[in-house]
């Protein structure tokens, strides 16, 4: 097994915190031959077994204002990073025939998600909370038959998920800014500008999977139900952050006249 396949096996199937954040080595040699391997699910720790969304309900916005609410709020934003780190290098396996330039971007985004955690974390731990304390749900990882080719993966992660975040981090910063959180508020402003590094992954990967059509009707071809541009965005549209992310006038187009969702189908 090649040095860069036993980092994000170790990354996928690690049962421990430190596992899951241990920093990509800098020796990773993304050109070296090697055969692809998909991971059903991750490893975890008992206190971190994914459990079903109705027992991992999380507070609307405004419960910020709360710090019992507010740490629930990002307990549940740190298992969305934990579950990033661990489907970037879930798919350095699973796409053992990408492109080198591929499986470095992954590696990329993966170490910035290791970042975000332990962003939040440190949030966590300034409310008495650690991260464990409350159930966490499998919301990416559930939405693994989305994923099954690079160009699923991009279409899903990048320009549905990590799309969505553009809005929801300026949603929860200016709601931590309001009640005076300013520490929590920066977190989610650094997680805000590398969402705009990886919304621009996710989309030039698009466009050189889905060469000969535009990115909008790869998107929308991609793109499976439940997913797509109604769960690629929030209710308020952050149009400049997908203008900086280099998305195309077609593109942004097509998001700011999708009517946002939750999850559930319900309107946000």
């Amino acid at each position: 097994m090649s040095a860069l396949a036993g980092y994000a096996r170790s990354i996928v199937l690690a049962t421990s915190l430190d596992g899951k954040l241990a920093p990509p080595p800098d020796d990773l040699d993304f050109e070296a031959p090697r055969a692809a391997l998909v991971l059903a699910a991750p490893g975890r720790a008992a206190a971190l077994a994914i459990t079903a969304g109705r027992d991992a309900r999380v507070p609307p916005v405004a419960g910020m204002r709360d710090p019992a609410q507010r740490a629930r709020i990002l307990h549940a934003l740190a298992n969305h990073e934990l579950q990033a780190i661990e489907l970037f290098a879930w798919a350095v396996l699973a796409f053992a025939d990408a492109p080198a330039a591929f499986h470095r971007g992954l590696v990329a985004v993966l170490a910035d998600e290791q970042r975000h955690f332990a962003l939040y974390r440190a949030r966590l731990h300034a409310l008495g909370c650690r991260f464990g304390d409350h159930p966490v749900t499998g919301h990416f990882w559930n939405k693994l038959d989305h994923l099954a080719t690079p160009l699923g993966f991009v279409a899903t992660m990048g320009l549905t998920f990590e799309n969505a975040n553009l809005d929801f981090c300026g949603d929860y910063e200016r709601a931590a800014r309001a009640c005076g959180d300013i520490a929590t508020a920066d977190a989610l402003a650094q997680v805000h500008a590398d969402e705009i590094r990886h919304v621009r992954f996710g989309y030039v990967w698009l466009r050189r999977l889905a060469a000969g059509e535009s990115a909008w009707q790869a998107y929308q071809r991609v793109v499976r139900y439940p997913l797509g541009a109604r769960r690629a965005r929030g209710k308020a549209f952050d149009r400049d952050a997908r203008v900086r992310a280099g998305l195309d006038d077609e593109f942004i187009a097509g998001l700011e006249a999708a009517h946002a969702v939750r999850p559930s189908g319900a309107a946000r």
